[in-house]
């Protein structure tokens, strides 16, 4: 069976979504959600009522913020997020959110008709964060294939 690339990525806000430090990250949310659906490679983004995930919470804490999606590799997921607009945005994260003291993004392979909830994608940042980087939860740090990640066991 194929195998795709998940990832999930948190981020804390410095203020509340509908505040006016949020306010230019809040508008480029339609076109960078645009330009990750038409990037080559791309599979799944999570999404809530509003075509984004915004109101979905992770951890109990109402500034987190959550981005979750599958991608056929890590070369697909790596080009949108560092090789097209959406890395102009990502240098400007300063202004909206707080730098993370923890592992705030994880890696894994999932098969290509499942999609990951936000509690898998939780357990899969968990351990990257206990652990380390393992071909069960890794970043683009430490890229592990699939057959890697398929003998694994954690």
């Amino acid at each position: 069976m194929t195998q795709y690339l998940a990832q999930i990525n948190i981020a804390k806000m410095l203020a509340p979504l509908d505040s006016p430090v949020m306010a230019d990250f809040v508008a480029n949310l339609d076109p960078i959600n645009a330009l990750a659906e038409n990037s080559d490679g791309f599979i799944w983004r999570l999404k809530d009522e509003h075509d984004n995930a915004t109101s979905i919470k992770i951890y109990d804490d109402e500034y987190l913020l959550v981005n979750k999606s599958v991608w056929v590799d890590v070369d697909s997921l790596f080009q949108f997020a560092f090789q097209s607009h959406h890395l102009d945005i990502f240098k400007r994260r300063k202004e909206w959110f707080e730098k993370m003291t923890q592992m705030h993004m994880a890696l894994w392979f999932v098969p290509e008709d499942h999609r990951p909830s936000v509690e898998e994608a939780t357990l899969r940042l968990d351990y990257l964060r206990t652990h380390g980087e393992t071909p069960y939860a890794f970043s683009f740090e430490k890229k592990f294939s699939v057959n890697e990640a398929l003998n694994f066991l954690p």
